[in-house]
């Protein structure tokens, strides 16, 4: 559960093969055959996007396919396919025991290798769909999700002498604070939308309809609460797992043990208000709006909770970012609503489904609307 892998192996971080591979690959291997060839060549290293070991989370399971000797050079355009010449031509067929050249799900063929040389622009427009130049507006960042910044900001640079990854990764450091106001706003709304569903299916009888609620309303908190704790949310997989790695939502992680083993409506829906109001405690220790107790008051005179309208007006009331004040209520970043794979890993679509669901909802509903 939750509670018990907080206490464990999450306490400490497990250094990651895939990154000290990837370390080593590039000091011994890598920059010694670009050197040779163009001593004054101006170029990033890195391992970056999907994987375990982005993470730091490969283990022994994950080393099972896909994982091996991988890094992003980073060139001009000009330089792409020299570069790639010259690693075809000239790495060695192994090292520190594993092979260069290696199938993956993605290229079956054995005899290709897995250093990615591309111009540094495709990186950013390939992972985020964004200009890394351009200024971006409150719509591109809604555009992004947790996984797709990760796959830039996580990982490890091994080389950066042109400095630009190192300045994307500063920019993807955290959003810009109205467009974190309105994204924690977007969870909270959720919330009340949902908690009081799950007495309501579960005193009609529909105890499988109330833990279905409930576990949405539980990946729900997961995400409010690593957005509140400024960590980037990685995908379905990691969701969990990073919660339980970061000390601040430890109360939080414990009660969504008990949201998914309660075999009752009424223990399942105390579970998720003590979640709630949980984070609602993170939110004010970040210095966030809160006003004054919980964030769960009773649903009218029924036996449901509901959590108060006010939590999410408040954020939206400090958002003073004109272009995020006009914003929806509600509609929040891409991952907040869609839960569609294919749409989620393709930066195109994701930047389709939020124009469209932006500029299709009711203006008469903007963020910055007083009640």
């Amino acid at each position: 559960g939750f509670g018990k892998q907080a206490g464990t192996s999450y306490g400490r971080r497990v250094p990651s093969l895939g990154l000290e591979l990837a370390c080593g690959y590039h000091a011994d291997v890598v920059r010694p055959l670009l050197q040779a060839r163009w001593p004054a060549l101006q170029y990033a290293a890195a391992r970056l996007g999907g994987g375990s070991e982005v993470l730091g989370l490969d283990d022994e399971t994950s080393r099972d396919h896909d994982f091996g000797l991988r890094l992003v050079l980073l060139v001009g355009p000009d330089w792409v396919q020299p570069v790639r010449q010259l690693l075809q031509a000239e790495l060695p067929e192994s090292y520190a025991g594993w092979p260069t050249r290696f199938a993956t799900t993605w290229d079956p063929d054995p005899g290709h290798h897995h250093i990615d040389v591309l111009p540094f622009e495709e990186l950013a427009l390939r992972v985020l769909g964004l200009p890394p130049d351009a200024d971006w507006e409150p719509a591109d960042w809604l555009s992004l999700t947790g996984q797709a910044v990760l796959e830039v900001t996580a990982g490890a640079v091994f080389h950066d002498s042109p400095g630009q990854l190192t300045a994307l990764r500063r920019r993807l450091e955290w959003y810009p604070p109205d467009v974190e106001r309105y994204i924690i706003a977007t969870d909270w709304r959720r919330l009340a939308q949902e908690l009081p569903m799950v007495g309501r299916t579960g005193q009609r009888g529909d105890d499988a309809g109330s833990r279905v609620v409930a576990g949405r309303l539980a990946r729900t908190v997961m995400h409010l609460g690593l957005v509140l704790c400024r960590r980037w949310p990685p995908y379905a997989k990691w969701l969990g797992t990073n919660v339980v790695r970061e000390q601040r939502l430890a109360a939080v992680a414990g009660v969504l043990d008990d949201v998914l083993a309660a075999s009752d409506w009424s223990d399942r829906q105390t579970a998720l208000a003590a979640a709630a109001n949980s984070v609602h405690e993170v939110q004010r220790e970040m210095g966030l709006s809160t006003g004054s107790g919980p964030a769960v008051q009773p649903f009218h005179d029924r036996p449901f909770l509901v959590v108060r309208d006010s939590v999410a007006q408040l954020l939206l009331d400090d958002v003073t970012d004109p272009q995020v004040r006009s914003l929806p209520a509600g509609v929040g970043s891409v991952e907040q609503w869609v839960d569609s794979v294919d749409v989620l890993l393709d930066a195109a679509r994701r930047r389709a489904a939020t124009a469209a669901a932006l500029s299709s909802a009711d203006t008469s509903t903007a963020a910055g609307a007083g009640p």
